[in-house]
């Protein structure tokens, strides 16, 4: 993406760690104006989570770039009022305190309104803005446990649970729904003039990325359990397989074309009704393929099979991916201020911000949103 369609949006970022700072990161990939309000002396919790790349946190480097850092002490009037005028300016808040911390504040939705009715306030939570658990403590871990993906994830049947290796539920559940929904209620202002509230639940999130699943349990009769479903571990076509090395194959032949382009690279007799065949017969095929695929290496296997249309990839390490060809030329990773950087997909790989140091842009901004050089100074002393 060339262009950066969020040029001219404002956006008052209030969250911290990880779900809001990298939704907020995403919009300002696109070029929208973020500023990080953080509060005194700490800031954002993440800025030193161990381990520190120099003097931040390198996981706060990778997820608050394009940012400027303004110190406001909410808990104090000067702070309030100070993020109530700003928000008369701004497009968009967000925020991932607890449901009601906000209006406890005295900077909740029905305040900003007052003070701007086109703003778009986005409250990320692990359980909603309502409901029986609004107030339920929680992490990503929980959430995908409550929404049903974790009791769907393991290697092998029978296994327990596997934990997964991203953080789902604050990155797909909350952060991208999050990003989603600002867009919508963007160009729906565009119509209408008016903003809107947007009560994101990361376990809610999380949830609907199995709404395909639920379609295929109705359509069944029975809901599918771990390790039983197609794309979750009951089919022999669509495995984790381990070489003779120990690295690891992943294998997604699915259709027809590319189950029997695999056999026949393999060296194996197999035929489409095997994909159909039932749990035990998946697991005899399951053994056969992992009795050839520990004949040979990992890599050995990927340039084997690279050529033959099979659906197939090597499962790559951390310190494989960044050396990786396709995402070399894709220009996936670049370097902003000596540190790595991971690009979004809705951006180029631009960055005009690396991470901001707590309060570093605290001046610049109550300039730029119309405070004086008294009040500036008031609010930065």
């Amino acid at each position: 993406m060339a262009s950066r369609p969020l040029e001219g949006i404002r956006v008052l970022d209030l969250s911290r760690l990880l779900p809001g700072p990298f939704l907020t990161m995403v919009l300002g990939d696109m070029g929208a104006d973020v500023v990080k309000v953080e509060a005194p002396n700490i800031g954002d919790y993440m800025r030193q989570m161990p381990p520190l790349f120099g003097a931040m946190a390198g996981r706060f480097l990778a997820v608050n770039r394009n940012k400027r850092s303004l110190v406001l002490d909410l808990k104090a009037e000067s702070g309030r009022d100070a993020l109530l005028r700003m928000a008369a300016k701004a497009d968009v808040v967000v925020e991932t305190f607890r449901p009601g911390v906000l209006d406890r504040l005295g900077v909740g939705y029905a305040a900003l309104t007052e003070r701007n009715p086109g703003i778009i306030l986005c409250s990320i939570s692990g359980y909603g803005q309502t409901g029986p658990f609004r107030d339920r403590a929680g992490h990503d871990l929980n959430y995908l446990a409550m929404a049903g993906v974790l009791g769907l994830s393991a290697a092998r049947r029978g296994d327990k649970p596997a934990m997964p290796g991203a953080q789902v539920a604050d990155l797909a559940g909350g952060a991208l729904w999050g990003a989603t929904g600002v867009l919508g209620a963007l160009v729906g202002r565009g119509r209408t003039g008016i903003g809107q509230h947007l009560d994101i639940a990361m376990c809610e999130g999380s949830l609907a990325l199995l709404a395909h699943e639920f379609g295929a349990g109705q359509a069944a009769g029975e809901y599918a359990q771990r390790c039983e479903a197609p794309l979750n571990g009951g089919l022999a076509c669509y495995s984790v397989y381990e070489a003779k090395d120990g690295g690891f194959l992943s294998v997604a032949a699915l259709e027809p074309k590319f189950w029997l382009a695999l056999n026949a690279a393999l060296g194996r007799k197999g035929d489409m009704s095997e994909v159909a065949a039932g749990p035990d017969r998946q697991e005899e095929i399951r053994q056969e393929l992992q009795a050839i695929f520990s004949t040979k290496t990992r890599d050995e296997w990927a340039e084997v099979l690279s050529t033959a249309d099979c659906c197939v990839e090597p499962v790559l390490t951390l310190d494989e991916v960044a050396d990786q060809q396709l995402h070399r030329e894709r220009g996936m990773f670049f370097e902003l201020d000596g540190a790595i950087q991971v690009r979004t997909p809705v951006a180029d790989a631009r960055a005009d911000l690396p991470a901001p140091a707590l309060g570093q842009h605290s001046a610049e901004v109550l300039a730029e949103y119309g405070f004086d050089d008294d009040e500036i100074a008031a609010l930065t002393s």
